[in-house]
């Protein structure tokens, strides 16, 4: 995967060409008022009761929202600086930080770090093992990085991301096929959860 100069690969600058920010967030209001759960990344995160939270990559903003309105102390990150004003614009009170995730350096620690939707493989390949080594040094002792993305050509394989966080000092805990726990059986997308010792 090649980037194109701005720091985001070009996977990620296709997607963002074809996306409307605001039908985006939509997306979820449809999902709620059809009665599903727009929110599992979060009921999972929230499982592990954390008391403070790093969402990486988070977009415009609807899993750190929906964390901090459940009580939950969250800071936003991401590398795109057009979805970081849209998540500012919804929850100004929050912090959010426009900062790819090989570059992070916040100086604070937390109980969960999580990259929800396909965060990882929107990293630039030569940044992916950085970023990764990144989100560990923000964890404090015992809290989890929890990840889920895809798993297609061209994208990292599960090995790929668990050498990647076992580098970093993490050791794998959980894997699962969809934010709600269903079991993993080598399908075409994982949740995977390692903690730092």
């Amino acid at each position: 995967m090649f980037t194109n100069g701005t720091g985001l690969p070009d996977d990620w600058e296709r997607w963002r060409d074809q996306v409307d920010l605001g039908a985006y967030d939509e997306r979820w209001a449809r999902m709620a008022a059809a009665g599903q759960n727009p929110h599992g990344e979060v009921d999972l995160v929230a499982s592990y009761a954390p008391g403070s939270v790093l969402d990486g990559g988070c977009g415009t903003g609807r899993v750190a929202v929906e964390l901090a309105r459940r009580g939950v102390a969250v800071v936003g990150v991401d590398n795109d600086p057009d979805m970081i004003a849209a998540a500012r614009t919804k929850a100004p009170s929050l912090t959010w930080h426009a900062v790819g995730l090989a570059e992070l350096d916040l100086g604070d620690r937390f109980d969960v770090v999580v990259l929800a939707g396909n965060v990882v493989p929107y990293v630039a390949a030569p940044q992916r093992a950085a970023a990764i080594a990144a989100c560990a040094r923000h964890l404090a002792p015992g809290g989890r990085l929890i990840a889920g993305f895809g798993l297609r050509t061209g994208w990292p394989a599960l090995a790929d991301y668990d050498g990647w966080c076992a580098a970093a000092g993490l050791r794998s805990e959980d894997r699962w096929s969809t934010w709600d726990r269903a079991p993993y059986a080598a399908g075409d997308y994982a949740v995977s959860v390692h903690r730092r010792p």
